[in-house]
């Protein structure tokens, strides 16, 4: 006799090729992958009516048998008011969408994963994004919590393939925006600086040993404008896409990002920190990249509040278009 609670899905041709349990946490993001693992020990969840193994590749058109267990953690995780709030915090953020791709305006401070004492981040959110019949649409990069700014979505898996492998090898162009304590001594600059990892932090790689293990970084910084000596609007262009890239670059030539809490140390006496915005003044203001199935994407990102705010204060130009063509 059929169980009434279980659920059968089948295998969408734009999910052929990714393991069960990728498959797993873009559908029912609740279950955990202990979870999974004990729920495919006990033969509960099949695919095709067999036992199925976490590694296992999907094909198009294959039957997913799903518990109720799975089902009931997920409806916890989609609860009507709390989807009803993401959609209306995520709804103000996006700036582009179709059937493949949203692109949205990451706040600062939201972190885009989950970890250790944080209440709300941008993954578990997104299934207010989600439209009647979908998954949650899916992260194909990162951006720091305290950077905000163009943030990329995948709605398929197909799209996210496509977009991440466009990430790696490199066809994917962001410009980011930051304001530097003093002025770099170049207007513009190639920093190449191999970075490794310290603690929590990242540093770069200094002697020999440490060189050997660190993986290899690259930023090309435009000086948009400055003040006065005081201060810099940088346009950040990097090449590579390594943790805190900009933020400890930027402090290695002796110029750290205004509010840069962990890189920034202490600010110069002379700066207007209670004039202008609080808070990390970094902000991935455009990604230009090929559409998962036809043209490109080009979005720009407006400032956030804060930001407006410092910019106003120095004068900087809000609607400057520095020119990376020939990085």
């Amino acid at each position: 006799m059929s169980n009434p609670k279980l659920r059968v899905h089948l295998v969408d041709k734009d999910e052929a090729g990714i393991r069960l349990d990728r498959w797993f946490k873009r559908h029912f993001p609740a279950v955990t992958h202990g979870q999974l693992q004990k729920l495919l020990r006990k033969g509960e969840v099949r695919v095709d009516g067999k036992r199925a193994e976490a590694a296992d590749r999907l094909e198009a058109g294959q039957s997913i048998r799903v518990p109720p267990q799975a089902l009931h953690a997920t409806a916890n995780v989609q609860d009507p008011k709390r989807k009803a709030s993401d959609i209306k915090k995520l709804g103000k953020a996006v700036l582009y969408e179709d059937d493949d791709v949203i692109v949205i305006n990451k706040p600062r401070g939201l972190a885009v994963q989950g970890g250790t004492g944080l209440r709300e981040n941008l993954d578990d959110m997104l299934i207010g994004l989600a439209r009647k019949g979908d998954g949650k649409p899916k992260l194909v990069h990162r951006l720091d919590r305290d950077t905000s700014g163009v943030l990329l979505l995948a709605r398929t898996s197909f799209a996210a393939a496509k977009m991440t492998e466009a990430f790696r090898h490199r066809t994917t162009q962001k410009i980011y925006w930051a304001v530097t304590a003093g002025v770099p001594k170049m207007v513009r600059g190639k920093i190449s600086a191999p970075l490794i990892k310290q603690g929590e932090l990242m540093k770069v790689a200094e002697d020999e040993e440490e060189q050997e293990e660190a993986k290899s970084a690259t930023t090309i910084y435009q000086v948009v404008e400055s003040a006065k000596g005081l201060a810099a609007f940088v346009a950040l262009f990097p090449i590579s896409g390594r943790t805190h890239q900009l933020r400890v670059h930027m402090a290695y030539i002796g110029n750290p990002l205004v509010g840069d809490r962990l890189y920034g140390g202490e600010m110069p006496s002379n700066m207007p920190v209670d004039e202008i915005g609080k808070g990390l003044h970094l902000h991935a203001r455009r990604i230009i990249m090929p559409h998962p199935r036809r043209g490109v994407i080009d979005v720009v990102a407006p400032l956030p509040p804060d930001m407006r705010e410092t910019w106003s204060w120095f004068g900087f130009d809000p609607n400057a278009d520095p020119d990376f063509s020939d990085a």
